[in-house]
Order: structure tokens, then sequence, then C-alpha cells
């Protein structure tokens, strides 16, 4: 698909959009709204067999996530959405590397709830942020199935009040391996599959 491509090839080498400039931000939202013109699934809530599994984001105008990219001695790793249609929870795991023996994870377990065909409200219920090697992670797999089995963490590891901690999340594309969604903040969200 020309568009899916044009939208790869404009995000790959800019770090999630940490070093996008703005004319190269311009020219991907115009490619992200283009791909979203031509969705596949017009109801992705309701695709539970494609929206399962683990997401690593590719790309996103998200400060909030793109900020934990400026704590001193640190680099932004990886980012995933992982997403358990069975418990109606998503996962937001990102890792963090610095100082050897110092890798860290920032993590949020929310729930959610759909509430329209593309749109889901999610509640965010449990942050732990701590580091890798104490924490036991080696994947975000094995993580999430630690937190499912409400294990507490050597971590800073709190319950979210979520009735504070609430947003929302449109899924205005997806198909087999491509996500792309606009968040109540007004941020944008391209995964792909893991």
């Amino acid at each position: 698909m020309l568009g899916k491509a044009t939208l790869l090839e404009a995000i790959a080498g800019k770090n999630r959009g940490l070093i996008a400039t703005e004319q190269e931000k311009q020219t991907i939202l115009i490619a992200i709204a283009k791909l979203e013109d031509i969705n596949p699934t017009p109801r992705p809530v309701e695709a539970s067999d494609l929206l399962e599994g683990d997401w690593r984001l590719v790309y996103t105008t998200s400060r909030a996530l793109l900020n934990i990219d400026n704590v001193p001695l640190y680099k932004l790793g990886q980012i995933y959405q992982c997403i358990r249609i069975q418990t109606n929870s998503v996962y937001n795991i990102a890792e963090v590397y610095g100082l050897p023996l110092l890798e860290s994870i920032v993590s949020v377990a929310a729930k959610f709830e759909p509430v329209s065909g593309r749109r889901i409200n999610v509640k965010f219920e449990r942050s732990i942020i701590g580091l890798q090697r104490l924490l036991g992670y080696s994947s975000p797999e094995t993580f999430i199935q630690q937190i499912e089995a409400r294990k507490k963490f050597t971590a800073i590891d709190f319950t979210l009040n979520s009735n504070e901690q609430q947003g929302w999340l449109d899924i205005t594309y997806l198909d087999n391996n491509l996500r792309i969604g606009r968040g109540n903040e007004g941020s944008v969200f391209v995964l792909v599959k893991a």
C-alpha cells in the first residue's frame, strides 16, 4: 500500500518524533491523515483479533512521552503499548537506558472501555517505575504476566486514582501490523506490531 509505505518512510530515522523538524512533522501528519482516510478497518475497536498484542511506538507527537528523553543521563529506548482484549487492559511500557546497570522501566497499566466503533475510554490504574534488573524485566510479555499476577515490585509502584487519571483514544487506522491513534490531548500515535 503506497500510503503506508509513504508514512513509514517519512517517520524512519526520526526517533519516534524526537528529531523531526517542524517541516518533517507536517509531512508526517499529512501522510497520517491520508492513511486514516483509507482505513481498512472502519470499526477498529471491534476488530479484537487485530488489536490484541504488543505494539511498538514508531512515532508520536506526545510531549509527555518524548520528554522522558530529557531526563539527564538517560535516553528513551523502545516504547510498547500492549493490549489484552480478554481483560480490557492496556499496558504502556517505556524502556529507558543510561548508565550501566541503571536501565529502567516507566510503565502504566490501564483498563479500557469501548464507547464506539473507534473510541475507547482509558482509566489508568497503576504506575511502576524502576530499574530493569530489580524488576527482573526481560520483555513486555513477561513483565505484563507479572503485573497481571499482582506481583509487588521493588520499584516505585503505586495505584493511580482512575477517576482523575483517564482519557480517551480514537483508533483511526488499523490493519494487521499498523495502528494509528489520536488521544484526548491532541497527540498522535503510530505503532507497529512488535
